[in-house]
């Protein structure tokens, strides 16, 4: 698998799959989620929220709506909107969104610092547990994954995690 790290507009990405990072109840109100809810169009939520609840540890894939990205994984970092994330809900989520590409041959996805907005996790924690899960996983899809961001701490942590955890 390729892993590569950008500083870009997760919602501008031209992929097989973005990765919302999500609630069990499917609601798009905030973050990540909600950009890719506005940018994409309402029919994304409602798709989401059809297939809810999701479970943390589980994903959900649906349409992307007119965004650039095929498909959304949604991948619950917690149960309900405005909850704070552990980092084990952060590894739990990056490991049912690689599962969900692998499942549908998605070649490129694009995943953001899952749990580090709203979420509240720590950020150079989720960024380890993300990685880690990357290097665990050992399906043929997806081949490559940009790990996206628009906050260089974010990025630095996803970077650093990168460089320091051992394939």
């Amino acid at each position: 698998m390729q892993i590569h790290l950008a500083k870009s507009d997760i919602t501008e990405m031209a992929v097989d799959a973005v990765v919302a990072p999500a609630n069990s109840l499917g609601i798009m109100g905030g973050g990540v989620a909600a950009a890719l809810s506005r940018k994409g169009g309402p029919t994304i939520q409602r798709e989401a929220m059809s297939l809810a609840p999701i479970a943390v540890g589980a994903a959900v894939v649906t349409n992307a709506g007119t965004l650039w990205a095929k498909n959304i994984i949604h991948a619950p970092t917690m149960e309900e909107p405005g909850l704070k994330v552990s980092v084990e809900c952060v590894r739990r989520a990056m490991r049912a969104a690689l599962l969900a590409a692998s499942q549908r041959g998605f070649d490129v996805i694009a995943v953001p610092g899952l749990g580090t907005g709203l979420g509240g996790a720590d950020p150079s924690e989720a960024a380890r547990a993300m990685v880690n899960e990357l290097r665990a996983h050992k399906q043929p899809h997806p081949s490559t994954v940009w790990l996206v961001d628009q906050n260089d701490q974010i990025l630095a942590h996803l970077e650093e995690a990168l460089q320091t955890t051992t394939p």
